[in-house]
């Protein structure tokens, strides 16, 4: 997890304010502690904190191509880079790293903003292109990396989280009543939208291009769920399939130059995770699981975890989890996730990612299987019925 942020005045010829970067930079300071990077060219200004995970002494960043025409700030992983990379010497680039972000620069300079096709992993960044004078923000496909911005006389202000963007003194905190509306039917805020009037999350799939005076948002990949009606498959060629994705797709997540880990929860999403990678690792798993203590151990999980661990001889850590936590941990939890969100399990995700972070710098987790494999159905349908009128009636006065 690195932190990106930013402002561009493509309406004004005012120098950006080294102050005001450095504000938005420690605003974010928690997600990058490793490192920090600024650019700055006229009413431009990049910032940059960085959690070092590939190339820890050559991905310092902003990164720049060889002439500094390309500039770039980038939070996330490119799984592929190392394809990429041979792809870019075939076509006679010379790379001065190992690191991904380096691959995007060079993708930029042969395929401008098409370039996001050829990216397969999470990403939220902002390129600089010196010489068409354009500013280009993208996020990956599903939005696993955040991307937030605002636009406020002629300036284009974005960052990695919300707090960010308050740095400016142009942003002022005013609540989005539409929003709120959206998060107690939802419970949660769909992008564009979020609870702050006027400043919005770049949807997922989407790359924001502002250049000639202007802001314009693309959509650039959309899920589609079209088949082949030709196409013969029985329920065993898809199981099949699914296990060589999944293989796939753990194996390139293990790419990594830093220490890391998984979530053990003991279901079936982690602990396929798990599995998979005591079968490319030479050495036992870290893995970290949270319990609960009086009244909720009933609800605790932590035995099927247990399982699992000896089952594949990990190096496994548990933290529990009381009614007190929530309590003294409410605050600072609400202070990093920038707006609500309606998940129970929000504080407990949050004390087993301080245990992990004692240990290893990034975890593979099972988060999203459920939604992709249809898991969450009869929730959907539960709220389909009955809807979630009771917190809009109870919040009616607001």
């Amino acid at each position: 997890m690195c932190g990106i942020c930013g402002v561009y005045g493509y309406h004004a010829d005012e120098p950006v304010d080294q102050h005001l970067l450095t504000a938005m930079q420690q605003a974010i300071l928690h997600r990058g502690p490793d490192d920090a990077g600024a650019y700055t060219e006229g009413p431009l200004g990049l910032g940059f904190r960085r959690l070092s995970i590939i190339d820890v002494v050559g991905g310092k960043q902003p990164m720049t191509n060889e002439d500094e025409s390309v500039v770039l700030i980038f939070n996330g992983e490119i799984y592929n880079y190392r394809e990429l990379q041979a792809q870019l010497r075939q076509r006679g680039h010379t790379l001065q790293t190992n690191s991904d972000t380096e691959v995007i620069v060079h993708l930029y300079e042969d395929e401008g903003v098409q370039c996001v096709h050829s990216l397969r992993g999470m990403f939220g960044f902002a390129l600089w292109d010196k010489r068409r004078q354009r500013l280009l923000l993208a996020r990956d496909r599903l939005g696993i990396k955040p991307l937030y911005y605002t636009i406020k006389n002629g300036t284009l202000i974005f960052g990695s989280e919300i707090k960010a963007l308050l740095q400016h003194p142009a942003v002022q905190p005013a609540m989005d009543h539409s929003a709120l509306n959206l998060y107690l039917g939802l419970r949660f805020i769909p992008a564009p939208a979020t609870l702050f009037r006027d400043i919005y999350a770049l949807p997922p799939g989407h790359i924001l291009i502002c250049e000639r005076g202007t802001v314009r948002i693309v959509n650039y990949w959309h899920l589609s769920f079209e088949t082949d009606p030709s196409e013969q498959r029985t329920i065993q060629d898809y199981t099949d399939e699914l296990e060589a994705l999944l293989q796939e797709c753990v194996a390139m997540h293990l790419v990594s130059d830093v220490p890391f880990g998984a979530f053990l929860s003991g279901g079936v999403d982690s602990s396929t995770i798990v599995a998979m990678m005591s079968q490319f690792l030479n050495e036992p798993v870290k893995t970290f699981s949270v319990g609960f203590t009086e009244p909720w151990a009933n609800h605790s999980e932590l035995a099927y975890a247990e399982i699992v661990a000896q089952q594949y001889q990990t190096d496994h850590r548990n933290i529990y989890i009381s009614p007190n936590d929530i309590h003294n941990l409410a605050a600072e939890v609400i202070w990093h996730l920038d707006q609500p969100i309606a998940d129970e399990a929000t504080i407990a995700n949050y004390m087993v990612s301080k245990l992990a972070s004692q240990h290893v710098k990034m975890v593979l987790t099972g988060e999203g299987a459920t939604s992709c494999l249809r898991g969450m159905g009869a929730t959907i349908g539960k709220s389909a019925v009955h809807g979630c009128g009771g917190s809009r009636r109870r919040c009616g006065p607001l």
